[in-house]
């Protein structure tokens, strides 16, 4: 087992101790450190290869970074900056090291281990860290920049898998990527190292920060697109505070995927042929349903066809389904989509008719806003905007609104957006410049759908909860539970039967 050994004494009780123990309180955004800002000057040429790590295997690996395009989101302009590099062990990271190296900065690479979970067997086949850590360690040790492993284990279960739990619970499908990069990546980690004397934290992401000059020390850093639009990651990195976005360099805003992967072969990086991770690591082979069943459990619930009100089936729980699923429905007659939830009464509508008009989406509205400037977007201001990580964008028109609970944004899009669930990050877009984003609450429509079936769907769960006998046709109810409901005891109901009730 790979082990790395810490040369910096503020790190050692985070590397010997497989716990790191942070005030709760100290990871909210809003309380983060002051930290001195060293802004980013054009006046001294970049030094390729001139890092005070520098060795001479590294030398020939930077020839091929001389070029100042490939080296501009890398402050290659700038004095040489003290930066801790977060790196996975995958390609993305390892050539935003290279990059900032190459740059004439002396960088430290830091190794996340945010998540031990001994509970599933397997677990480290599909997301073993200790891979990721030999990956981490062979690029480091090519151009002689250290390594630096952190415990942040304990901070991500309480501030993201927890938070992932109870969002399910609640009905709502939560973005775990966004909480790691403004709690954990940027929080937890930002505040563990903030006595070390470094000017900046970089990483692997695909965005563009515009930090202020020299003459305008005072003004705020900018989130912009990525040069690759496709693998553009802004998204993820919406909910930061300014605080945070002062901080952050991403090396590879200003180049493409493709360019890296030609880079990595060029450096002759060890990890130069690896795959992307995909999806959430701490699963590895787990599934998603799997981990959800172990954390929440399993209530029997009803499908309803969302346009009749129909009975189909039953479910193993509302928090187990998204809008928009088609998987896992195991329904004839399909494809069937997930088009609502009633969370109160533990029924899911779906629906073969997706795309129909009586479920368009095209207003929403949006809650514990962020904005990385001043007080955000303007009344009915056009914006762009994503609601989920993709490369697409939709155009939309905001204004705010005052409420008991603060101020909301209601947004509306130019076209239907059959996906929208609450509990996702909305990403708002002047242009390249990201705004900041917000959670989505709810979506509606001028049909209200499917309110017009929830009547429905509160009698029929009624009716079927205290079921102790199902298959897909016929049900078995409870005689104590529906007893002064209008339904004899002991009664078989068939499926025509029950929508008849």
């Amino acid at each position: 087992m790979l082990r790395a050994v810490s040369t910096l004494p503020a790190l050692r009780p985070l590397l010997y101790r497989s716990r790191l123990r942070l005030n709760p309180k100290s990871l909210l955004r809003s309380r983060l450190p002051a930290w001195p800002f060293r802004a980013i000057s054009s006046s001294t040429p970049p030094v390729p290869g001139a890092s005070p790590s520098s060795s001479s295997a590294s030398a020939a690996g930077d020839v091929c970074v001389r070029e100042e395009r490939l080296l501009r989101c890398a402050a290659a302009g700038s004095a040489p900056l003290r930066v801790a590099v977060l790196v996975s062990g995958g390609v993305d990271s390892s050539v935003a090291l290279r990059l900032l190296h190459a740059a004439g900065h002396s960088c430290t690479a830091f190794y996340l281990k945010i998540w031990f979970q001994e509970d599933y067997r397997n677990f480290w086949s599909e997301c073993p860290w200790d891979d990721d850590l030999k990956y981490a360690q062979a690029v480091c040790d090519k151009i002689d920049v250290p390594l630096e492993v952190v415990h942040l284990s304990d901070e991500y279960w309480n501030h993201v898998v927890s938070h992932i739990i109870n969002e399910y619970r609640s009905g709502r499908t939560p973005n775990p990527d966004v909480l790691c990069n403004t709690r954990i990546k940027f929080g937890a980690f930002l505040e563990a190292i903030e006595n070390m004397g470094f000017d900046y934290i970089a990483s692997g992401h695909y965005a563009h920060v515009v930090h202020p000059s020299l003459a305008n020390v005072e003004g705020p850093s900018e989130l912009q697109l990525s040069k690759d639009k496709v693998k553009d990651q802004t998204y993820f990195l919406s909910h930061l505070s300014q605080t945070q976005l002062r901080r952050l360099l991403f090396p590879l805003g200003c180049i493409t995927k493709d360019e890296v992967r030609s880079l990595a072969a060029q450096m002759d990086l060890p990890n130069q042929d690896r795959k992307d991770s995909q999806g959430i690591c701490f699963l590895g082979k787990v599934k998603f349903s799997e981990f959800v069943e172990k954390h929440i459990g399993e209530m029997e619930g009803v499908l309803l066809e969302a346009e009749s009100g129909d009975y189909l089936g039953t479910h193993r729980g509302f928090w187990f389904y998204t809008i928009g699923q088609r998987q896992g429905l195991r329904l004839p007659g399909g494809p069937w989509y997930v088009v609502e939830k009633d969370v109160q009464n533990n029924v899911v509508f779906v629906s073969r008719n997706y795309y129909s008009l009586d479920k368009r989406r095209r207003t929403f509205r949006v809650g514990l806003l962020n904005w990385f400037c001043n007080s955000g977007p303007t009344n009915n201001e056009q914006l762009k905007c994503k609601v989920r990580h993709s490369p697409e964008f939709h155009n939309c028109t905001v204004t705010q609104e005052q409420t008991e609970n603060g101020v909301v944004l209601v947004v509306h899009l130019s076209e239907d957006d059959q996906g929208l669930a609450a509990g996702q990050f909305a990403a708002f877009y002047r242009d390249n410049l990201c705004l900041g984003s917000g959670i989505i609450l709810d979506s509606w429509d001028q049909m209200k759908f499917p309110n017009r079936n929830q009547s429905r769907s509160l009698d029929i769960t009624i009716l079927l909860q205290p079921s102790i006998d199902f298959d897909s046709t016929k049900l078995h109810v409870s005689p104590a539970k529906t007893k002064n409901r209008g339904v004899p005891e002991d009664t078989i109901l068939q499926p025509q039967e029950l929508r008849a009730q």
